[in-house]
């Protein structure tokens, strides 16, 4: 049943006191018409908990702005969401048209660091990010007391005498609750073995995040990615007022997965609201994004975490592929991707999530 307004509701109970769903809840379909971002489609979903979060329909079917009780829970970069004619795919191009925004997908052959592999030139975070859905479907059903709105659509990444791999996405969220879903499947359509790197940027920041933000994870051990982010160990998991000059850190965690495979931490600020606390959890499936990358950026402007499950790590696919990481997908082979995000609206949620951690 749905959770609304202090209450649970059956469908029935809601249809007799409403003429649409959209009164309570729902999905609809937009297109910016201003600025560099003219011409990009979106869907705004409201899931009338308070969670309300846009879908980037020609960036990937990337997740953008959230807000829970008109709060941002994200990172919005000066960039904003512009539209993927402006994509510069070589080098570190990828980074001026880098909206921010919870999710943004990397990959689907090379994601990390911008490199050269065989005369190719391989620009960070890979294209994925920048290809338009086709096939969208925008909606909402009654599943029983249940009433589930959702997105849907197809991204193709191919060329000529090269991959040509196909990810079919499906985001979703329930009527009266605060989280939301994406499930990937990624086919490669080819009949060639090709690279499979793919690294889910989640980006979160102001203000969730803030002086005493902390993170609450199931990490076996960390490890800095660098001589840059070794000096910040020690302070990882806790997040500083923003910091003039700050050189973004990174560390690598060794997750441990729950009895089911999954992977669940936390982001929580206990101080917000007064005490009031909010906090947010990501949840994963470990099987297929074994690695994660903690991306910790408190710079004055640039004020921004990225909790980041993935099947490769961040320095680029040559490092990958010599370290014996590198994954592939053979012809008419799929890939299945699981995640949940989902807000704690007070410390009270924060602390129960917390008990139900995995210990390692």
């Amino acid at each position: 049943m749905a959770n609304l307004y202090g209450r649970t509701w059956t469908r029935e109970e809601l249809a007799s006191r409403i003429g649409k769903e959209s009164q309570l809840g729902g999905v609809r379909l937009g297109q910016y018409d201003d600025g560099n971002a003219r011409g990009a489609r979106y869907a705004e979903v409201d899931t009338g908990s308070g969670l309300a979060y846009t879908v980037l329909l020609d960036r990937g079917m990337d997740v953008g702005v959230v807000r829970y009780n008109g709060a941002s829970l994200v990172w919005e970069s000066p960039t904003g969401p512009v539209h993927p004619a402006y994509f510069e795919p070589e080098g570190r191009g990828w980074l001026r048209t880098f909206h921010g925004g919870m999710v943004v997908t990397c990959g689907m052959t090379t994601a990390g660091a911008a490199t050269i592999e065989d005369g190719e030139d391989l620009g960070l975070h890979g294209r994925i990010s920048h290809t338009p859905a086709a096939n969208v479907w925008a909606d909402g059903a009654w599943r029983g007391d249940e009433y589930e709105m959702f997105v849907r659509g197809k991204m193709r990444q191919a060329v000529v005498f090269g991959e040509n791999l196909l990810m079919d996405r499906r985001i979703w969220s329930r009527l009266g609750e605060s989280r939301l879903m994406i499930r990937d499947v990624v086919t490669n359509e080819g009949y060639e073995t090709t690279p499979h790197m793919l690294l889910y940027h989640v980006n979160f920041g102001f203000p969730l995040l803030d002086e005493g933000t902390t993170l609450l994870a199931p990490s076996r051990s960390v490890t800095p990615r660098d001589e840059v982010a070794a000096p910040g160990l020690d302070v990882h998991s806790t997040y500083e007022a923003p910091i003039q000059g700050y050189l973004e850190q990174c560390f690598y965690h060794d997750m441990a997965a729950d009895a089911a495979g999954y992977v669940t931490m936390i982001l929580a600020n206990r101080g917000y609201g007064g005490g009031q606390g909010l906090g947010i959890y990501l949840k994963y499936r470990q099987a297929e994004l074994p690695i994660f990358t903690q991306w910790k950026m408190v710079a004055a402007g640039t004020y921004v975490t990225g909790l980041e499950p993935a099947n490769c790590r961040v320095e680029g696919r040559p490092k990958d592929r010599a370290d014996g990481l590198l994954q592939f997908l053979e012809p008419g082979e799929t890939r299945e991707y699981l995640l949940e995000i989902g807000v704690l609206g007070s410390n009270a949620e924060i602390d129960a999530l917390a008990e139900t951690l995995v210990r390692p």
